[in-house]
């Protein structure tokens, strides 16, 4: 299998990885049974695009040659549409969880925060994330 790839695809772990640009390294398990039960995906083990050796990038589950996607007929976009959709839940939890309200030494709100003074302090909430 290629190595430094721009995008990691590992099947039996269900995981999506980015390796490059903003967010890189960061890996998502992506539990949608139906996506990875694709009539399409059933030889694949794994798949790293974006790399030099381009006839590399596909890795299957039997003795079959590892191929580039275009010869599997295999789109990346669909893996990175999954990528960006739990960035984005992500991104979105993170931001609601990111409260500044004040806190007594007990642990009681002492001041809520308003959602302006959130929008103020974080930006706004997130709404769409595209790689």
């Amino acid at each position: 299998m290629a190595t430094n790839a721009n995008w990691t695809v590992i099947f039996e772990d269900k995981s999506i990885i980015k390796n490059t640009g903003a967010e890189a390294g960061t890996p998502y398990t992506i539990d949608d049974n139906a996506f990875w039960a694709t009539a399409d995906f059933q030889n694949i083990w794994a798949i790293q695009s974006g790399t030099t050796n381009s006839s590399d990038e596909v890795e299957h589950r039997d003795n079959t040659p590892h191929c580039s996607l275009d010869t599997e007929g295999v789109s990346l976009q669909q893996f990175i549409d999954k990528w960006d959709a739990a960035h984005l839940a992500k991104l979105q939890s993170d931001w609601d969880n990111n409260d500044g309200n004040t806190y007594d030494a007990e642990g009681n709100v002492t001041n809520t925060e308003t959602e302006a003074e959130k929008i103020s302090r974080l930006g706004a909430r997130p709404t769409s994330y595209s790689s």
